[in-house]
């Protein structure tokens, strides 16, 4: 998989890994120190089970939570779909707010699904859309009442990519956004997830050579804050394959690695379903 964004097109990128991906976040500062930032980031909305997201940012455990997924977008005559696996989406604006008022930031996944952008119009419709249904857009009369969440804001936008190509416009939807980000605007968080093997390396087993893959991406985006992510627990696991790290293994073998980096972000989680059941996060939280 090959990003198609440019170096400068996302405010933040994160790295994880689902067997591990790598989450792409926010501008790194240029002489960033290495060590610990504190910021742990989850995936919400896979699992009716999880609980609410009110819950999750009430647990205190994590910096941000992403919303997924928008996972139907693009190639497919103007058709959107929002699928947060069966939790209803009458309180989740309310539950938004919350969150933002506790200092947690709130983003929506887009992917994950039956996406594509092939075109540059369609990267520039699915824009209109994110911005008038979950950003500051909105406006009134129809365009406010198509709002699921109400009048509550999202702080961001990450691109899944799963399953990109080259020939996605995602580059395009990413510098409309980041437009909006400027003053005096309130900032809008872009990120990236994606797998965690660098494009140039093909279908290597990060799981074995992570330590490789994690180098070149830090090295690539030195200006982006780049995450560590991966499951938090062997449930999460993606095609039959490990990405799952032990806490004691974590400690001792990762995270002294990977705080190295000038521009390492913190962790990302997969997902608050699976982290609620193993409790990987109360670990990483006193670590990252």
């Amino acid at each position: 998989m090959a990003l198609t964004f440019t170096r400068h097109s996302l405010v933040v990128i994160v790295g994880a890994l689902l067997l591990q991906f790598f989450f792409l976040a926010g501008l790194a500062p240029a002489a960033a120190a290495a060590g610990p930032t504190g910021q742990v980031t989850v995936f919400w909305g896979r699992n009716k089970d999880e609980g609410s997201l009110r819950e999750a940012c009430d647990t205190g455990l994590y910096t941000m939570v992403v919303m997924s997924f928008l996972n139907v977008h693009g190639a497919r005559g103007g058709e959107y779909r929002l699928d947060l696996a069966g939790h209803p989406v009458g309180g989740i604006g309310g539950d938004v707010k919350h969150c933002q008022r506790k200092g947690v930031l709130v983003s929506l996944a887009i992917g994950g699904g039956a996406y594509s952008l092939p075109t540059n119009q369609s990267a520039l419709d699915l824009f209109d859309h994110l911005w008038n249904t979950y950003l500051a857009g909105g406006g009134k009369g129809a365009v406010a009442a198509a709002r699921p969440f109400g009048d509550a804001v999202l702080d961001g936008v990450d691109f899944f990519l799963d399953r990109a190509t080259p020939a996605e416009r995602s580059d395009v939807l990413a510098t409309e956004l980041a437009k909006r980000s400027k003053p005096p605007r309130r900032a809008l968080h872009l990120t990236a997830t994606t797998r965690c093997a660098f494009p140039e390396r093909g279908g290597d087993n990060c799981t074995v050579y992570w330590e490789d893959a994690w180098g070149r991406w830090t090295a690539a985006y030195p200006r982006s804050r780049i995450y560590f992510g991966l499951p938090a627990a062997p449930a999460a696991e993606q095609d039959g394959r490990s990405g799952y790290v032990y806490p004691k293994t974590l400690y001792y073998r990762y995270v002294p690695e990977l705080q190295k980096a000038a521009n390492y972000g913190g962790f990302m989680i997969w997902d608050r379903y699976s982290d609620k059941q193993s409790g990987l996060s109360v670990y990483v939280k006193n670590w990252a």
